[in-house]
């Protein structure tokens, strides 16, 4: 798999193609789908992210409103208050990368400007356009999320990702957003409705390279897992692992997950097999 540099703020870059990179879900929400209130104080929460890092996460992504269908709306205001001591508290120990999961452009500001390296927009763009101007300001690493929310899909789940994400591409870049600064997510379980589909973009990720930006993989817990296994969601581990080595092989560069060691042994395992295929004399 080629190696691509991805330019991230605060001077800081990850190198994405060699190894795969699993970034440790933080949500500091009291209703997220699977671990809602577990770490919602700052300390718990940065527990959490220090046990993460220790287990192989290079990044921390730090969420402060759950993005479950029927979850309850914050305000910015909420959403700063829960995201920004923690993105503070992560980056003066500097122990990780860190992402911000957030829509919102003043969010995503100040997220950055407390040391977030990177911002992770569920909504590709599409619903606060400046999310782009944040990251073009601020040579923050953008991930671009694909979601079917508050849309008429495309029948074809190739056609709408690649008719989702050109037209957020197109914002990003007249921002001013460079191309080395973006990584594109196909958004599993957003407005996926059945298990299918979301099989069927599994089946077909490699498709997504078409698009010419490194991709991250977010399959962690989701329901078609449950689906699939009949495990409910905290009991997804393994069935998330499982989705992560497929997508490696496929050519995911990056994986947001909420069971890190299981999945850094797992893709461990993957990066294994692409170097035997790439150059099986083991040189």
């Amino acid at each position: 798999m080629t190696t691509r540099r991805w330019q991230l703020a605060h001077g800081r870059h990850l190198d994405l193609g060699g190894k795969a990179v699993v970034v440790g879900i933080l949500n500091v929400t009291p209703d997220s789908f699977s671990d809602g209130g577990l770490f919602a104080a700052r300390d718990t929460a940065l527990g959490q992210a220090r046990r993460m890092v220790e287990e192989g996460a290079a990044v921390i992504d730090v969420g402060g409103e759950s993005t479950r269908p029927g979850a309850s709306a914050v305000t910015g205001e909420e959403e700063q208050a829960r995201v920004l001591p923690v993105i503070e508290a992560l980056a003066g120990s500097g122990e990780a990368l860190i992402s911000v999961d957030t829509y919102r452009e003043d969010t995503a500001r100040l997220a950055v400007a407390a040391g977030a390296h990177i911002v992770n927009d569920v909504w590709g763009l599409q619903r606060e356009p400046g999310i782009a101007r944040v990251a073009a300001e601020t040579g923050a690493g953008l991930v671009i999320m694909h979601t079917g929310r508050g849309r008429q899909k495309l029948p074809d789940v190739i056609d709408d990702q690649l008719f989702f994400l050109r037209k957020s591409l197109e914002i990003a870049r007249a921002s001013g957003v460079a191309d080395d600064q973006i990584v594109l997510d196909p958004g599993f379980g957003f407005a996926k409705e059945t298990a299918e589909e979301n099989l069927d973009l599994m089946a077909r990720f490699a498709e997504l390279q078409a698009l010419g930006h490194p991709l991250m993989a977010g399959t962690s817990r989701k329901r078609f897992i449950g689906a699939v296994t009949g495990r409910d969601a905290a009991e997804r581990g393994a069935g998330t692992a499982a989705t992560s080595v497929i997508l490696r092989l496929k050519g995911a560069h990056l994986f947001r997950v909420h069971d890190v060691a299981i999945n850094v042994d797992a893709l461990a395992l993957a990066d294994a097999m692409l170097a035997r295929e790439t150059d099986p004399s083991g040189r």
